[in-house]
């Protein structure tokens, strides 16, 4: 890949914050409760919700311009 677009970057974000909130989800699975648990949750779902953003700007974007 040449070049980094934001359609790239908002890809990898959501990808990162699954990937992050499965783990988190695992860890409360196997009893490792910490009382900041629920802030990482709240923020990977804030950094999926805007990497989708992200791409539903750019791709309606593309088709203004098509």
């Amino acid at each position: 890949m040449s070049e980094w677009d934001i359609t790239t970057v908002g890809l990898i974000l959501v990808g990162c914050s699954i990937i992050a909130v499965g783990l988190i989800i695992a860890a409360m699975l196997l009893g490792v409760l910490q009382a900041f648990i629920p802030f990482l949750l709240l923020t990977a779902i804030v950094l999926v919700v805007m990497g989708a953003a992200v791409i539903l700007y750019v791709d309606r974007k593309c088709r203004h311009e098509a």
